[in-house]
């Protein structure tokens, strides 16, 4: 049988890179899959089908955007009515702008912080209740090494992800005796679609070669000068949502090849 026979996971901005591969891994556990992210109809349609043909388990899609309240409690209900209260929690939605602080568009801050820190706030006040009930539940927060230390021009995303650390920290207090555990995985670069497609830009941008993007800007910070991998990080996920893991919780669990040792 397998672990997650039975259990329901919402995997927020799953329907590519890391929280895909996160999905994919749940789903292979026996976990029921809630999807959600934008992108391509048929496409994240043939990721669902697939999930559902592969494993024997239940996947649905939910398009909410995550930075409007009512959307995340809208899709909160349908997936409870759809599939069955959330045992597992993945907070992976996000995104990035890099600029000087000075030059910051508002509008974006407002942005980041809505989609990186407030949308984890609100799927967690709205799991817990349910979690409580059955005094069991996993809470996965998908930081960064960011969450961590800081660099420049990303002070949003710094923000945004100090403040994942300071959450889950609070929450795994809140529920430490009640079967629910809350945790931070806290990665540094990761080898997905958008990292790929965005070294070529880099390049051109910076008069840079290709290979002097990956070592020199993205691995600069990376003693191992090793891109992190999808499947290290869902592997981590799975390893959390697990029983061995019940002792672990309000943790920051880097995977950075060493970045934060600095």
């Amino acid at each position: 049988m397998n672990a997650l026979a039975g259990k329901t996971a919402l995997v927020t901005g799953s329907t590519s890179g890391i929280g895909l591969g996160i999905a994919k891994r749940l789903a292979a556990q026996g976990a029921n899959i809630a999807l959600n992210g934008f992108g391509d109809k048929d496409a994240i349609e043939a990721e669902r089908a697939e999930l559902e043909s592969a494993h024997g388990i239940t996947a649905r899609y939910y398009g909410a955007d995550l930075t409007k309240v009512d959307e995340i409690e809208a899709m909160m209900t349908a997936i409870e009515s759809d599939i069955g209260v959330i045992d597992i929690l993945v907070n992976n939605a996000g995104m990035q702008f890099v600029a000087p602080i000075d030059e910051f568009p508002v509008e974006r801050w407002d942005m980041i912080i809505a989609l990186n820190l407030s949308a984890a706030f609100h799927t967690t006040r709205l799991v817990l209740p349910g979690m409580k009930k059955k005094n069991w539940g996993r809470i996965i927060n998908i930081a960064s090494a960011h969450a961590l230390i800081a660099s420049p021009y990303k002070s949003a995303y710094v923000a945004a992800k100090h403040g994942i650390a300071g959450l889950t920290k609070t929450v795994a207090l809140e529920v430490a005796e009640q079967g629910i555990t809350a945790n931070a995985i806290c990665p540094g670069y990761v080898w997905t679609p958008l990292v790929e497609q965005q070294v070529p830009a880099t390049a051109k941008a910076r008069n840079m070669t290709e290979e002097e993007v990956i070592n020199d800007v993205m691995l600069a910070g990376q003693p191992t000068k090793e891109f992190v991998t999808i499947e290290q990080v869902a592997a981590y996920a799975d390893f959390l949502c697990g029983d061995d893991a019940r002792a672990i919780t309000g943790s920051l669990q880097s995977i950075d090849g060493g970045w934060v040792a600095r």
